[in-house]
């Protein structure tokens, strides 16, 4: 069975699959593969082991329909056209579980960030602008005893609220599309409507998948219903929030303030305005940047693979 990783991702996994006598390709350089290389390269091989990167659309799918599993070097899967998949047969996998930690973590510290506008103080200082003592200048708020909304609350989501309750004692109220029994028991969470956790989070932090449900619902309505003390959060995927409705509602006030580790598009452009903004605190999708994180992701995706091979049931099926 031949394997194709085009991504250069933690060996972890990589030795993984060739202790099991698989053939493993994995792309080393510094950059995606094209979409030339990526079509002649999965040709030749059973298995991907793909990414985020990679857009594998029907037209993908069918072109390379020889391929036995699809598993990703990810938790999200809103790259691969999986209706399409199910129809030709191929197996798609993927890694949750395997960020939870790392992602919860980054969504705190852009609330602590945005919190005391700490991106936008440490430009001060680089721009020699750090001078008396003022006051009532850079001044930011406190999180002690305020209500955390958290918009998708799986295993990210809980670990995020976890956190806020640990440090904080904030009020926990969440809003899912089912009831999160453990969050209520160990945090005394409340399950909430879309527009009571607009209107009564005092920090809003998005924990859920792209699906067509959920693509722009953070938009102008949603802020507009916002306190204007409110800190938006978003650790999950860019398109669920509307960039340019957040840029607008930041320049009127409409809330205090935003922490993005994912942007619509990526790469964010670099005179994007919410790079300039006091309190706004900006991240280049690094959520799983760790090197327990990077490591388990691709323990995960290899252990897809190697259940397929032995004819075992996939451990993180997609479907």
């Amino acid at each position: 069975m031949k394997i194709l990783v085009p991504l250069n991702i933690p060996d972890k996994g990589i030795d993984l699959l060739k202790s099991e006598g698989l053939e493993v390709t994995k792309w080393t350089k510094d950059r995606p593969m094209t979409k030339e290389e990526l079509y002649e390269a999965v040709a030749k091989h059973d298995a991907l082991l793909s990414t985020n990167n990679y857009k594998l659309d029907a037209d993908f799918l069918n072109a390379n329909s020889h391929l036995k599993i699809i598993s990703q070097y990810a938790a999200g899967y809103d790259n691969i056209d999986v209706e399409e998949a199910k129809k030709l047969g191929i197996p798609i996998a993927n890694a949750p579980n395997s960020m939870t930690d790392a992602t919860a973590d980054m969504a705190f510290a852009l609330v602590l960030a945005v919190s005391r506008k700490m991106f936008y103080m440490h430009k001060t200082i680089a721009k020699g602008e750090w001078q008396h003592f003022r006051p009532q200048a850079n001044l930011g708020i406190e999180l002690k005893n305020k209500t955390v909304g958290v918009f998708g609350l799986g295993r990210i989501g809980l670990e995020f609220a976890h956190r806020c309750k640990g440090a904080y004692g904030m009020n926990v109220i969440y809003c899912n599309r089912s009831t999160n029994r453990e969050a209520e028991e160990k945090l005394g969470a409340t399950k909430v409507d879309f527009n009571t956790l607009l209107e009564q989070s005092d920090v809003i932090s998005v924990h859920c998948a792209l699906t067509p449900e959920t693509k722009f619902k953070f938009n102008a309505e949603a802020f507009k219903k916002m306190k204007p003390t409110t800190i938006f959060v978003n650790t999950a995927r860019g398109q669920v929030h509307n960039e340019r409705d957040l840029i607008i509602a930041l320049e009127n006030k409409e809330i205090w303030g935003a922490g993005l580790d994912v942007t619509d598009p990526e790469p964010m452009q670099e005179d994007n305005p919410l790079l300039s903004m006091e309190q706004v605190a900006v991240t280049p999708h690094i959520g799983s940047a760790t090197v327990e994180a990077r490591d388990q992701m691709s323990v995960f995706a290899a252990h897809n693979i190697l259940a397929f091979h032995r004819g075992e049931p996939i451990p993180y099926p997609v479907f």
